[in-house]
């Protein structure tokens, strides 16, 4: 079982900085194995992909967060971050940790595992 905790969401004017956090609750043996993400969704509109992060490391972005945001994870302490940075008002939205052993479910943005959320809100 695998039980995802956001935090570090909050309210921050355009050009601010917010830093993310996931607790994730597992057994270790489990932790090694996870593909990990962090996805959003903004009111009225569909869940869309942030950035993803493979058990070696490895990262991919959306083109609105290259350059921008930061994903990192520290296996040590059993925590996925997102570092977002230079914050626009269209980042405003619910932003989910999510996880799963299978790349290509992660990739096709349906992992097993979800977070309940930490909202973001950028005033412009």
């Amino acid at each position: 079982q695998v039980r995802l905790v956001e935090s570090g969401g909050g309210s921050v004017q355009a050009g601010g900085s917010l830093r993310l956090s996931c607790a994730i609750y597992t057994d270790t043996e489990y932790l090694v194995n996870l593909y990990m993400g962090w996805f959003r969704q903004a009111p009225g509109k569909e869940r869309e992909e942030v950035a993803i992060i493979d058990y070696d490391d490895g990262t991919r972005y959306a083109r609105f967060a290259q350059d921008r945001f930061t994903i990192s994870r520290d296996s040590a302490e059993s925590t996925l971050f997102l570092q977002m940075n230079s914050l626009k008002y269209e980042d405003t939205a619910m932003y989910y940790c999510a996880a799963d052993t299978h790349r290509e479910s992660i990739l096709h943005g349906r992992p097993r595992h979800w977070g309940q959320g930490t909202q973001v809100t950028v005033s412009s």
